[in-house]
């Protein structure tokens, strides 16, 4: 049984150490049939990328050694027609993985660090007679001591090198380009860094003339005017496309096969449950890095991919988005879809108030994803949903963590304990306590208020999920209630919860807002589906907002 590697990327490796490999050889062949001269190919975080480079890398580059054996018992080597270009090309490849840099100042300089490796690796360009002042300009990359307008120019001035060196156009591999600009974002430097990778990456592969390839990968699909302006030779092969669907992540014949090989066919339902649901373009994708995490773990469920990360954006983005975009997630949350116009491509500056943007965010990142599209009105929409339980979980989660930042987690679990116990003022008392403090945390906006609490309360209620069915705007009765929760014994306490915004014009007070969502459930008969279950004990709660003030009352049916 071969060993899995967990987060190799380097593709000689995983042949010569006969580590299971998922081939995505054919990767090689799908560029030359539907990538242009530079081939953009964004894919959530640990999904292949890349090691697909590192392969790219080994295939194409020419060096003194034959590197041909890395590929002949792999898909491209029954493709005869590709073997003329395997080690045919100088190869320049940078991945930007790890730039995560709390400032501009250590950005830059892991910045200068990657390139200067880069030309380390070809430093025997020095000894090809370079006249002095090339091969002084050479020594300042290397050295780290060359100027910023020489550093953004040094991937174009190394493929010249390259080319004349070798009379052969120059294949240009760039890893994760988004990753410091995501980074630049969260840290307040986005202006510093965006305008370094638009020069860096726009001279080596806009106009290029010793340009053959490139090909780039990240997350997140950045808009052109942002970082490839003017690079008009750029083929997209996205989340969304019909081309690549299947050379990152595994699809559900390579997740079958290798459960067969680690003797876990029993538990392919489970897992596919918590780990696929993901769709390329027409295809089903599986998340590798949870896939290999399980069976390395003798199949053990658990959030694997989310934990790999501090998943800041997103719950920025949950956290800041609009009151649209907060009606949505609540839909999401009760494993429902939404349909979505998605942007092109993303601009960074004020995602947080672009609805169209934080859906492009949470596709391209993995945390939704593309479930059907059609046109409407000649507009393409996607239908977006949670892609499976691992990331369901994550949601809950997030949310969760967002109360803790404000309550322990002890008070949490007595908020959750005097809700299903009925404990209604111990409830109430911790919730307006969650509200006074979380403010400066979440957008509370002052036309819908309730919708944003909506939202964060069912978040939380969703912990009570092993115990607890927990429904967003269900049908029930004669109408639409915000939040029931049938517990799965109906021995134990049933609730149907009502939000009321206090109408201020209208007189309102708390206390009347809060008795108005009461009638109103026992008005449109929010409990029938409680009844229907055979729920013996039901507690019908109507909140009340005003600002931060809030008012729960609650009646037994």
């Amino acid at each position: 049984m071969k060993q899995l590697s967990i987060g190799g990327h380097d593709y000689k490796e995983f042949i010569e150490k006969n580590y299971y490999y998922v081939d995505k050889t054919l990767l090689v062949k799908e560029l030359f049939t539907f990538g242009g001269k530079v081939t953009l190919l964004p894919r959530p975080r640990r999904f292949g990328k890349t090691l697909n480079l590192s392969m790219l890398r080994y295939f194409f580059e020419k060096s003194s050694q034959d590197t041909s054996y890395l590929f002949v018992n792999t898909a491209i080597w029954q493709e005869k027609e590709y073997h003329a270009y395997q080690g045919q090309y100088p190869v320049v490849f940078i991945t930007f993985k790890n730039i995560k840099e709390l400032n501009w100042s250590d950005s830059y300089e892991k910045c200068s660090d990657l390139i200067a490796q880069e030309f380390g690796r070809h430093r025997y360009l020095l000894n090809a007679s370079l006249p002095t002042d090339i091969a002084e300009k050479y020594q300042s990359i290397l050295e780290k001591k060359a100027s910023q307008a020489t550093l953004e120019g040094s991937l174009l001035f190394l493929t010249e090198l390259l080319y004349n060196h070798y009379q052969k156009n120059v294949v240009v591999l760039i890893d994760e380009y988004d990753t410091p600009i995501s980074a630049s974002y969260h840290n307040n430097y986005y202006e510093k860094l965006i305008s370094f990778m638009r020069s860096l990456l726009g001279a080596v592969l806009k106009d290029n003339y010793f340009l053959e390839r490139g090909v780039v990968t990240g997350i997140m699909r950045i808009a052109k005017e942002s970082i490839f302006s003017g690079l008009n030779n750029l083929s997209i092969g996205s989340v969304t496309d019909n081309f690549f669907q299947d050379k990152f992540g595994f699809t559900p014949l390579e997740v079958q096969t290798m459960l067969t090989q680690y003797n876990m066919t029993d538990k392919e339902q489970d897992i596919k449950n918590w780990y696929n649901g993901y769709t390329f373009g027409t295809q089903i994708i599986y998340n590798p890095w949870s896939i290999l995490n399980c069976i390395q773990r003798d199949g053990e469920l658990d959030l694997y991919w989310a934990n790999t990360s501090d998943n800041a954006l997103v719950r920025k983005l949950i956290a800041r988005g609009g009151i649209s975009v907060k009606k949505e997630l609540e839909k999401i949350l009760s494993s429902q879809s939404t349909p979505q116009e998605i942007d092109e491509g993303v601009v960074f500056p004020g995602i947080e108030h672009n609805d169209r943007a934080i859906w492009s965010i949470l596709l391209y990142t993995g945390y939704l994803t593309n479930i059907k599209k059609e046109k409407v009105n000649k507009i393409m929409m996607y239908d977006l949903a949670i892609p499976n339980e691992e990331i369901g979980l994550l949601y809950t989660r997030l949310i969760r963590d967002i109360w803790e930042s404000t309550l322990s987690t002890d008070k949490i679990r007595t908020l959750l304990e005097a809700f299903t116990e009925g404990d209604t003022e111990t409830f109430a008392d911790i919730l307006q306590e969650f509200i006074f403090k979380s403010m400066s945390l979440f957008d509370f906006s002052p036309e819908d208020p309730e919708q944003s609490y909506h939202l964060f309360i069912l978040g939380l209620l969703v912990n009570l999920s092993s115990t607890h069915e927990v429904k967003s705007n269900r049908e029930s009765g004669k109408g639409r209630s915000d939040i029931l929760i049938i517990p799965h014994n109906s021995n134990q306490l049933g609730l149907v919860l009502e939000f009321k915004k206090v109408s201020t014009p209208k007189g309102q007070t708390l206390e009347s807002a809060a008795q108005a969502a009461l009638d109103q459930i026992k008005d449109k008969q929010y409990a029938q589906e409680l009844l229907n279950r055979g729920i013996k004990k039901i507690q019908l709660i109507g909140i009340a907002f005003d600002k931060k003030e809030i008012l729960v009352k609650a009646e037994n049916m």
